[in-house]
């Protein structure tokens, strides 16, 4: 990045014109914490599991340099802090030092000097704006890894960033503070990582399973549900696209014609075969061919029993090697993907009123809008914006003592969000076009917005010779969904306050605030269903789960007091307000549209709905214990709206002036579609050791 390699270069020439010859101060510290979860089951929605097992066997160490800079013109000095990473426990890229990581080799290194009447630190740092208890409203200008949820200290998880932060003080005794830094996004377990474009190979006598997408973090135990439903191998439309393309490809291969026969009795005829694609089955749904209704979809009634079409029927076409005639005509993906595992009518009938598995999200797709889909590929790439966040913040105290400051930030939302579009094998745009026939809505791919010929998937055929069936399912230019990771420019506007008052029961009550407004959040929007057959419903991915700007509005209220012989406790009101949150219709109307759940949703419940308020309490104590107050044991419950919660408990106890023995214990329950409840098999008890010297 060439911001971090003018930083670096700036931070160099500094340091190497001012440092002193006197030795540096180094201190340091290793840390040593073992994990283990409390049960045994399925960690995620994945289908892997796991028992009570160790998940981390974790050691860093730590080392701090500080020195003068006495050549500088106002002198100055220096901070440098460096970590040795390694986790036994680990999945593949997360045992060692990574960069822009919680695990970062070069984890600050800044100048402090001053010019006229500012404070300046230039280089890599932390700022933090905002102090709420397991939550960041206000410190929005470091990155955080998440991948261990909350469950780290914020001083541990905020990532530092290179950054030019200048304080100075006001004639009415306020601070004034400008922040220029690099952006980077947060780090969330399952994103944030490139991969090429993959799919099946399919060939006119077989179907080879595509070389899925890894980079999901597959065996990542923080796997959030929103997450899985992106990247996730078995759940993640990353996969299920080209999982979705062989099944296309499957019934490509058998869109055959008899042309000898007066009526047409679709794929494996009696008498002449020939090739007609899946563009003619335009007046054939997922739905009918479900249910053995239509007049197209019976059609593939030899791809069944030869008189009917069923559920059960298309799912074993899907999951197994030969299609329920014994014909070479089936997907083979073994459930590897939830694309549709039902055995009934009844089944299938309540996979469409609540949706589990993805041939329920769009039962009115038609086979023609599946030949968009033959063979089709998918791709993931992190296109991240990386001009730099600018900021201001104002503090100051009003005469009563409250406390109180005004924060300002313009820069990219650390929190990445993805972007689909459709590509041909040229890298070119398609778009997403619809036409309509005796009621039946159907998709088009094409380079030429509005046209109605399909200019990716199955080969195109009408009546063919028989030699055309070899090329059936077999098209060199497929459609690939390309999912984009952007981070999206938003404005922060924002405050925080506090202020201490005196009681006679109580002592002193700090009452505390922040707020802030943020224009420009990219919130998922789901269209279920719409009048004019452009949504999922009909098989429209990219009109139907995309990404739109909102306006949000959080806030946290709290109060801090000191009872039973040093305990502090505090308590927290927090919410954030979806000021253009979406919610138009129902299931049973013709249009339905909905803002989803960014962490919960899932193809397992129905692509849940989120919430237009979303709330949470919290509650804190610490509290030291020991002869002289050398110990101390600390406890924060998150409780959710919808039902989740999360309780921390740690304790530090002070083995010696240099050595701490540290436990801590995580524990998540509630709802399964809360945010928090579907970490229940997470719960995890972790055990280890300080060393500062």
């Amino acid at each position: 990045m060439k911001n971090m390699k003018l930083y670096c270069a700036v931070f160099s020439a500094i340091f190497a014109t001012g440092l002193t010859y006197a030795n540096p101060q180094v201190s340091g510290k290793i840390t040593h914490e073992s994990a283990q979860f409390l049960s045994s089951g399925n960690p995620r929605v994945s289908s892997t599991t796991h028992g009570e097992d160790t998940f981390k066997t974790e050691t860093s160490a730590r080392i701090y340099i500080d020195g003068e800079l006495e050549r500088l013109p106002n002198g100055g000095s220096y901070h440098v802090e460096i970590q040795g990473y390694h986790n036994g426990e680990a999945i593949d890229g997360h045992d060692d030092n990574e960069e822009y990581t919680q695990r970062e080799f070069l984890r600050e290194a800044y100048v402090d000097t001053t010019t006229s009447n500012w404070n300046v630190r230039l280089g890599k740092q932390q700022v933090v704006w905002g102090t709420a208890d397991g939550a960041k409203l206000l410190d929005v200008i470091n990155p955080t890894d998440y991948t261990e949820m909350a469950q780290n200290q914020m001083e541990d998880s905020r990532i530092p960033i290179w950054m030019l932060n200048a304080e100075t003080q006001t004639p009415n005794g306020g601070n004034l503070q400008f922040v220029i830094s690099e952006s980077k996004s947060n780090v969330m377990a399952g994103l944030g990582d490139s991969s090429d474009s993959r799919g099946g190979n399919g060939t006119a006598s077989a179907v080879v399973q595509p070389n899925y997408h890894t980079n999901s973090d597959t065996g990542h135990p923080f796997i959030l549900k929103g997450v899985d439903t992106i990247t996730g191998k078995r759940y993640g439309f990353l996969n299920m696209a080209p999982a979705m393309g062989l099944a296309a490809q499957v019934f490509d291969r058998g869109a055959l014609y008899d042309s000898n026969s007066t009526n047409s009795d679709g794929p494996m005829g009696s008498a002449k075969e020939d090739y007609v694609s899946l563009q003619g089955y335009y007046k054939a749904t997922v739905n009918e061919f479900a249910t053995n209704s239509g007049v197209q979809a019976a059609g593939f009634r030899p791809f069944c029993d030869g008189s009917s079409t069923s559920a059960d029927c298309l799912s074993k076409i899907i999951n197994n090697s030969l299609a329920p005639n014994g014909a070479n005509f089936g997907a083979y993906n073994q459930n590897k993907q939830e694309l549709l595992n039902v055995s009934s009518l009844a089944e299938w009938n309540a996979g469409k009123a609540s949706p589990t598995q993805m041939f329920h999200y769009m039962p009115e797709a038609t086979f023609a809008t599946f030949d968009n889909f033959v063979n089709m590929k998918s791709s993931y790439s992190v296109e991240h914006n990386k001009e730099p966040n600018i900021g201001t913040r104002y503090s100051n105290s009003l005469e009563d003592g409250t406390n109180y400051s005004i924060n300002l930030l313009y820069g990219n939302d650390p929190n990445p969000y993805i972007e689909m579009e459709w590509l041909n094998g040229n890298g070119e745009h398609l778009y997403e076009n619809l036409s309509t026939s005796d009621g039946y809505q159907t998709l088009h791919l094409s380079t030429t917005e509005g046209s109605t010929t399909n200019t990716v998937g199955g080969k195109a055929g009408s009546d063919t010779s028989a030699s055309d069936y070899a090329l059936a399912g077999t098209t060199t230019n497929v459609a690939t969904l390309a999912m984009k990771e952007k981070l999206n420019k938003v404005l922060n506007i924002g405050g925080s306050f506090d202020k201490t008052i005196e009681t006679d029961k109580f002592g002193p009550v700090v009452l505390r605030g922040e707020a802030v407004y943020q224009k420009g959040v990219m919130k998922p929007v789901i269209v279920r269903k719409d009048a004019t057959g452009r949504d999922l419903n009909h098989g429209f991915l990219v009109s139907s789960v995309k990404m739109e700007e909102a306006d949000i509005f959080k806030y946290v209220l709290g109060m801090d007091i000191t009872a039973l012989t040093n305990m502090m406790i505090s308590a927290q009101f927090i919410q954030e307000r979806n000021l253009d949150y979406v919610d138009i219709g129902s299931s049973s109307e013709d249009n339905w549209k909905y803002t989803a759940d960014m962490a919960s949703m899932h193809v397992t419940n129905n692509l849940l709905k989120g919430e237009e308020n979303k709330e949470f309490v919290s509650l804190f104590l610490s509290k030291p214990f020991g002869e002289s107050g050398q110990h101390r044991w600390n406890n924060i419950t998150m409780f959710e709206d919808t039902g989740g919660r999360w309780n921390r408990f740690d304790v530090e106890y002070t083995i010696n002036d240099n050595a701490l023995g540290i436990l801590e214990l995580n524990k998540y329950w509630g709802d399964d579609n809360s945010q928090f409840g579907q970490l229940s098999k997470q719960s995890n008890v972790q055990v280890g050791m300080k060393y500062t010297f």
